[in-house]
C-alpha cells in the first residue's frame, strides 16, 4: 500500500508536524538533516521535500504515535483510497 501525498498539502503537513512537536524550522532541519532554508522553502511551498525527505517526515510522524497517525491521515491518501 503506497502513501501519496497531494503536492499543495506537503507544506501544511510539514507545518503541522513541526508545530505539534514543537520545533523550530531550524530544530527540525537538525532533525531531518537538511538546512533551515530548506524547511523554510517546503513550509513556504516555494519547494517540496524530495523522496528522501518524505520518507524521513514519514518516519518523523509515525514516530510520535496516535497523534502523528492521524495527522499523516489528514494529508497522506493510498492507493487504496484513490481505487475506491
Amino acid at each position: 500500500m503506497l502513501s501519496i501525498i497531494q503536492p499543495s498539502k506537503t507544506a501544511e503537513l510539514i507545518g503541522e508536524l513541526r508545530q505539534t512537536l514543537n520545533l523550530t524550522q531550524e530544530q527540525l532541519a537538525d532533525r531531518l538533516s537538511v538546512t533551515f532554508a530548506t524547511v523554510n522553502r517546503w513550509e513556504n511551498g516555494h519547494t517540496t521535500p524530495s523522496r528522501l525527505a518524505m520518507k524521513q517526515i514519514h518516519t518523523l510522524a509515525k514516530s510520535m504515535g496516535d497523534r502523528g497517525q492521524e495527522i499523516l491521515l489528514q494529508y497522506i491518501e493510498t492507493e487504496n483510497k484513490d481505487r475506491r
